[in-house]
């Protein structure tokens, strides 16, 4: 299979899709590889790294997507990059089709076969592709908001974790998963009060057989969420719906029941947000002021640190990528369950629940598909 892994256009990003050791991996299995010169670059990975691996460089976007069969990438493909996508061509990558309508309809208009890192998920539960970088985000959330608690970004003032005889700053997470489990743990690292919501019981007791002392756990509810919001200085969504726009946990009005200079990190951006105010930002200029609250709102809030965020989802991505190059899409979505679920959009119809039910399109079976 011709496999093409185009560098990464999004602003700010700079995390790629395959390491040089992958390409290795896939062209010892019989594949060819055209990268975009200078695609690892900015996760400190030279163009020669990768030509010592066996992929043949090529300048600029087109030859990647005018040659491959399955493109390799890590965010969805913006604006500029839709008129080079083929009918038929397979593209692997995250997309968060249902918080982008028009994102979602492009792919359908273009005809290729769209497999979501997102939404691909073992029998367990577990989202495999999706959680390196929920890992990283949640860890991020914590420092990103930390830094803009700082009186010169519009925040309180005030550091995370205190000093003696100084309370430490109020944290408030919305959901117990990935995201959230790492996020407390770095709060509560840093010696700052945290609170953790999630709906799940179960979930809320395993929390708390791994979670810190000073991380304080609490069934969600509407009025729970705005009792917290009172005091907290620092909230960070992390609420996720496999495949299915996030809920609006905080209502635009709430934002008045909060300190002035509070800082919200709404890590569910990717799906629209689980706060009502949300709207993507960049790393260029992450953040924005609503009644006295500052949101930040990155996209691609792993594109931070690119060098660590291309390990992790490499390490994730790389054997799936090897079962649908080997196999091509349709066996591979066959033998593995998990993977089917990351078939999204294949030949104009949209495969995945959560999509359809965002935006009303018609919904088919991605079963059907597999001949």
């Amino acid at each position: 299979m011709k496999i093409g892994i185009p560098k990464e256009i999004k602003p700010n990003e700079n995390r790629v899709s395959v390491v040089p050791s992958g390409v290795a991996a896939l062209i010892s299995a019989g594949h060819d590889v055209t990268l975009e010169s200078g695609a690892g670059v900015g996760a400190g990975f030279e163009d020669a790294l990768y030509q010592a691996a066996g992929a043949q460089l090529v300048d600029g976007p087109e030859p990647v997507w005018a040659s491959a069969d399955m493109i390799v990438k890590v965010k969805e493909p913006i604006e500029p990059e839709w008129s080079r996508i083929r009918p038929g061509q397979t593209l692997f990558t995250y997309f968060h089709f249902a918080a982008n309508r028009p994102l979602a309809e492009a792919h359908l208009a273009s005809g290729a076969t769209c497999i979501a890192y997102e939404t691909v998920q073992l029998p367990s539960g577990e989202l495999p592709l999706l959680t390196p970088m929920s890992e990283v985000a949640g860890r991020l959330a914590v420092q990103e908001g930390a830094h803009y608690l700082e009186k010169l970004y519009g925040g309180r003032g005030m550091l995370l974790g205190g000093v003696p005889g100084v309370l430490p700053a109020k944290v408030l997470i919305l959901g117990g998963g990935v995201v959230g489990t790492q996020a407390a743990k770095m709060a509560a690292g840093l010696g700052a009060q945290v609170t953790v919501m999630d709906l799940s019981l179960e979930r809320l007791r395993q929390l708390s057989d791994i979670l810190p002392a000073n991380v304080q756990l609490l069934f969600s509810s509407r009025h729970a969420i705005l009792e917290q919001i009172r005091t907290a200085d620092l909230v960070i969504g992390g609420v996720l719906v496999t495949g299915a726009a996030a809920p609006k946990l905080i209502r635009a009005d709430d934002l008045k029941l909060m300190q002035p200079g509070a800082v919200i990190v709404d890590v569910a951006v990717d799906q629209g947000g689980c706060v009502e105010t949300t709207h993507p930002t960049t790393h260029a200029d992450p953040i924005y002021v609503i009644d006295n609250v500052v949101h930040y709102a990155v996209a691609n809030m792993p594109g931070a640190v690119p060098r660590t965020s291309t390990l992790a989802l490499t390490n994730a991505t790389l054997p799936y990528a090897l079962q649908l190059a080997n196999k091509g899409w349709q066996q591979a979505l066959r033998e593995n369950p998990a993977l089917l679920k990351g078939l999204n959009i294949v030949a104009g119809n949209v495969t995945c629940q959560g999509i359809s039910d965002a935006f009303g399109f018609n919904y088919l079976a991605p079963e059907q598909f597999l001949n």
